[in-house]
């Protein structure tokens, strides 16, 4: 069925053997890198878990990555043997700073968590990220969340001071530190409790990494970023990505905290997906003292996507994967037992409160327009007064994935009042929707591609509906089609060419409703569920 999934939208789903049981369970969770049989396949994740780190606790494995301008932030897996992974929350609830966080005077696109970094240290944990204000500057502020469980609540302080892509480290003295920065980086030392700055930043690092033979990098020499800080048999150990999409991943280590450090290049190969090199993530080390790293490759408008590697220690430098080259499929990490397959959620059928892990909102929610309890079983959207998606609030989002993944989604459009525009899309720049713009006249079925209205049929008089979004790493298209009975789904519209308009942050599906008339109460949509299906080909 997997195989059939995505080649085939252009016909209807009813030919397609066993699509209407996955579509009535949702029990696919889409990619797993675990093959069943002791090894695993990289990708971990194939959707988007940008700038990894990571640490054990115990037993526990757990993950956490950007989310940019999408809420909560800070999002966190976890894992028993660093293969198969469930959600666990998120470090941030929301953005309180900033008024265009709630769209309101504008919206903070971007902005938000990047470069989160995690660990655990006397009971508590700690993660750290930076907000920048805008792409491309050097201007904002430095956050550290902690609470003691790892599910929260979580307590955030914002410093004042900026510091880019941190990476937050707790020396054996009792010295709490943070390397930040990027080409330049710089060591700044914070309070024994790590919520404020003690001493100003010290440069450790200045000058760029020549790049490695057989880089399809375009420049000679880059600086680096990314900082995540080690200490291991009297070494400071500092990883930093360099070169970018097509990068590698660079190791710094120097017997003082404050330098001289060295440098060595301890990964690059491109061969798992052209062009694109793994770069920036962290080391975590087993019970039985072997080391892994997880590490990301950018795979375009699908994301940036977490890689496992297992780690060598050759004349005290970690050197990953196959000596420093590609390592796609291998043995799964030895954590002394065999766990089940799992992967994070994706399918909802809004039937639990809370909101389930898998979702996140463009910006802040406004939290009196959504609702999983006025009808028992759905998820209810209001709608509020916007001119187009991108300035719509309550968008609810959650990751495509590789290689193919598809959405559909029931909705009753009963409760549409006349400026409504509510349905299913993927999100980013360029976004495309199919959905149902409620008008004077009756209602009305829409596809939208970059802003523009493709096609559309009027008077829709039935009250459910059905829509399904398709997307694929080849050509990275994503197609659109609609069901009257939830059973024949037939093509709408044009296809979207996906890209990243919005650096950095992957394609989503999205759920919507928003009402274009200025000073028009809107009304509400019902979607029933989210129906997820995706993986390997």
């Amino acid at each position: 069925m997997k195989k059939l999934l995505f080649p085939l939208f252009l016909i209807s789903m009813s030919a397609i053997p066993g699509i209407a049981s996955a579509q009535k369970t949702g029990n696919s969770t889409g990619w797993t890198a675990d093959n069943g049989n002791g090894t695993f396949t990289n990708p971990l994740q194939w959707g988007d878990w940008p700038d990894p780190d990571v640490i054990r606790v115990d037993d526990w494995f757990y993950m956490i990555s950007t989310s940019m301008h999408y809420v909560p932030g800070c999002p966190i897996i976890r894992s028993k043997d660093l293969v198969n992974w469930e959600m666990a929350g998120y470090a941030v609830a929301r953005y309180d700073e900033d008024p265009r966080y709630d769209m309101k005077g504008g919206t903070l696109y971007l902005n938000g968590s990047w470069a989160a970094t995690i660990r655990h240290h006397n009971g508590l944990f700690y993660v750290g990220f930076c907000t920048p204000y805008g792409w491309g500057t050097e201007k904002g502020h430095f956050s550290i969340c902690t609470a003691k469980d790892v599910k929260g609540p979580w307590t955030r302080t914002i410093f004042p001071e900026f510091l880019y892509d941190p990476g937050l480290f707790f020396d054996d003295d009792g010295r709490v530190y943070v390397v930040h920065g990027q080409g330049t980086l710089y060591l700044t030392e914070l309070a024994a409790d790590a919520l404020s700055v003690k001493e100003k930043a010290v440069k450790i690092w200045q000058g760029g990494i020549k790049r490695p033979q057989g880089s399809s990098a375009p420049n000679d020499s880059y600086g680096m970023e990314g900082s995540h800080v080690y200490k291991i048999n009297g070494y400071y150990y500092i990883t930093n990505p360099a070169g970018g999409t097509e990068g590698w991943q660079v190791c710094l280590r120097s017997k003082s905290i404050t330098g001289p450090y060295e440098s060595k290049i301890i990964y690059q190969d491109e061969s798992s997906y052209p062009n694109n090199g793994l770069h920036q993530g962290g080391l975590v080390q087993l019970k039985n003292g072997d080391w892994w790293f997880i590490i990301m490759q950018d795979r375009g408008p699908i994301g940036r996507v977490p890689h496992l590697l297992p780690v060598k220690w050759v004349d005290g430098w970690p050197i990953l994967g196959d000596n420093g080259k590609g390592f796609v499929t291998g043995k799964k990490p030895d954590v002394g037992k065999t766990f089940a397959v799992k992967a994070p959620a994706t399918t909802d059928e809004f039937n639990t409160t809370p909101l389930g892990l898998q979702w996140q909102w463009n910006h802040n929610p406004d939290n009196s327009k959504w609702s999983l309890t006025e009808r028992k079983g759905y998820m209810r959207l209001h709608a509020s007064y916007a001119t187009n998606w991108k300035e719509a609030r309550n968008t609810l989002t959650q990751r495509v994935q590789g290689p193919s993944s598809t959405g559909i989604v029931e909705m009753d459009i009963a409760g549409l009042k006349d400026g409504d525009i509510a349905g299913l899309g993927i999100f980013e720049e360029p976004y495309a929707f199919i959905g149902i713009r409620k008008e004077a006249a009756g209602a009305q079925l829409v596809m939208v591609n970059d802003g523009k209205v493709i096609d559309s049929i009027a008077a829709i008089a039935q009250k459910n509906i059905w829509f399904r979004a398709a997307a694929t790493d080849k050509g990275f298209i994503a197609s659109f089609s609609y069901s009257l009975d939830g059973k024949r789904f037939i093509p709408f519209g044009n296809q979207l060419k996906m890209g990243l308009g919005l650096p950095w942050t992957a394609n989503r599906f999205a759920l919507f409703n928003f009402n274009t008339i200025t000073g028009n109460e809107g009304g509400y949509a019902d979607f029933n569920w989210f129906h997820f299906t995706g993986g390997r080909q």
